[in-house]
């Protein structure tokens, strides 16, 4: 999509009102073309070995999605997660921008009417923070449950 994101948060907020729904929905398009990519190329990726090897064994076309694609492909989910995890936490608060009642976006525009710069610094600061939280908490869902990727990469 051409038109920058930001501009379509007020529009957001007209077509489904003041709730939650424009803020998930703002998330989403900032994160969705990093996931995206990243499955693409993840899935892409599989090694084309394995590919024949499973259709020389008459293996159904499921089956070899979930047994050698899908696992080959999660470490570049993952990577694509870590990419897309500023810009989603950045799409929220701009979401609370336009179209909150309540929020962290919501506070900042408060606080900056109101000329409480300590508090919308804190506000401000608030999302990194977080950001960078779930930024490691997926790492280690990562190291979980791809266990085998450290194992066979330089990645220690």
């Amino acid at each position: 999509m051409c038109a920058p994101k930001v501009a379509l948060a007020p529009l957001l907020a007209v077509w489904m009102g003041f709730g939650p729904q424009p803020k998930v929905v703002m998330a989403l398009l900032v994160c969705f073309f990093p996931v995206v990519l990243s499955v693409a190329s993840g899935l892409t990726s599989t090694p084309p070995e394995l590919v024949e090897l499973a259709r020389s064994l008459d293996t159904p076309r499921w089956q070899t999605f979930v047994k050698i694609r899908f696992p080959g492909a999660l470490p570049q989910i993952f990577v694509g997660l870590k990419v897309a995890m500023p810009p989603a936490s950045v799409g929220a608060v701009i979401g609370e921008f336009s179209a909150g009642d309540a929020g962290l976006g919501f506070v900042i525009v408060q606080a900056g009417g109101s000329a409480d710069t300590a508090l919308a610094f804190a506000a401000i600061g608030l999302p990194g923070v977080m950001t960078i939280g779930l930024f490691y908490a997926l790492v280690l869902a990562e190291r979980l449950l791809l266990p085998w990727v450290r194992e066979t990469t330089a990645i220690r």
